[in-house]
C-alpha cells in the first residue's frame, strides 16, 4: 500500500511526463482526456493539477484547459538564488540537528546513486538526487526550512532537470554527495558550507542556460506548431 493521495499518485505520474518531455511547455492538460487515459475520475485528475499548478509546472487558466508552465530565463533564475540559500542554511542546522538516523538514511540514499549511476534511468536517478537533498534540509529539524526548501524544488524540478541531463557527471554527483555526507558526520559547518558551494556552484548558470535554450528553440518553431499543441483547448 502507499501513503500518497491518488492526486498525489496522478500528480507524479504527470510531472514525470512534464519532465520527460511528454508534456512540454504551453501542452494543454485536459482534464478529462487524461483523466481517461489514466482510468481514474476527474475529481482526482483535477486535486492532481492544482498540486502541479502550486509546483510551478502548470498554469491554471479561466474557463480553459491548464497549461504546462514555460518559465522565463529570470523567473528560474531567482528561484535558484533563493534556493541555494536554502540549501546551505539546511546543512549549517543539519550539523547541530540532524540524528544519526538521519544522517544513516542519507548515506543510504548516497550509496543507493553512487551504485546505479551508470546503469538507471536518468528520471530515476535524477529523483533520487533531489531526495538526497530533501533529506538534507529534512535533517535539519526546522519544519518552516523544510517546507520552504520542498516548495522552492518543486518549483525548480523540471529547471533542475533539464540541467542535469545536459551536464550528467558522475563526479559531480557521487564525489560531491560524499563530501557533503563526511562534512555532516563530522558536524563540521564550514566544510558543509565548502563541500554545498562546490556541489551547487554552477547550477544557477546552468539552469538559466538550460532554460534559454528550449525557450530559444520553441522560438525556432515553425508558425501554428503551439496552436497545434493546443488544439481542441477549451
Amino acid at each position: 500500500m502507499t501513503d500518497t493521495t491518488l492526486p498525489e499518485q496522478i500528480a507524479a505520474q504527470l510531472r514525470r511526463d512534464i519532465l520527460r518531455g511528454k508534456l512540454p511547455p504551453d501542452t494543454a492538460i485536459k482534464e478529462r482526456d487524461n483523466a481517461s487515459e489514466m482510468g481514474v475520475s476527474r475529481t482526482p485528475m483535477r486535486e492532481a493539477i492544482r498540486i502541479l499548478a502550486k509546483e510551478g509546472l502548470v498554469l491554471l487558466r479561466p474557463s480553459r484547459s491548464p497549461i504546462v508552465a514555460r518559465p522565463t530565463v529570470k523567473e528560474v533564475y531567482d528561484q535558484v538564488v533563493v534556493l541555494l540559500t536554502l540549501e546551505k542554511l539546511s546543512g549549517q542546522i543539519a550539523c547541530k540537528a540532524a540524528t544519526t538516523a538521519d544522517l544513516d538514511a542519507l548515506s543510504d540514499i548516497h550509496e543507493r546513486i553512487a551504485e546505479a549511476y551508470d546503469r538507471v534511468d536518468s528520471l530515476d536517478l535524477f529523483e533520487l538526487d533531489m531526495e538526497f537533498h530533501r533529506k538534507i534540509a529534512l535533517a535539519a529539524h526546522n519544519e518552516a526550512l523544510a517546507v520552504t526548501h520542498g516548495d522552492y524544488l518543486a518549483r525548480l524540478w523540471r529547471a533542475r532537470y533539464l540541467s542535469a541531463t545536459m551536464r550528467r557527471n558522475r563526479e559531480r554527483v557521487v564525489t560531491h554527495h560524499g563530501a557533503i555526507m563526511e562534512a555532516l558526520r563530522a558536524r563540521d559547518p564550514r566544510a558543509v558550507d565548502a563541500a554545498l558551494d562546490q556541489h551547487l556552484s554552477n547550477l544557477a548558470e546552468d539552469i538559466a542556460a538550460a532554460i534559454e535554450a528550449e525557450n530559444a528553440g520553441h522560438q525556432g518553431e515553425e508558425p501554428g506548431a503551439a496552436g497545434e499543441k493546443r488544439k481542441g483547448d477549451s
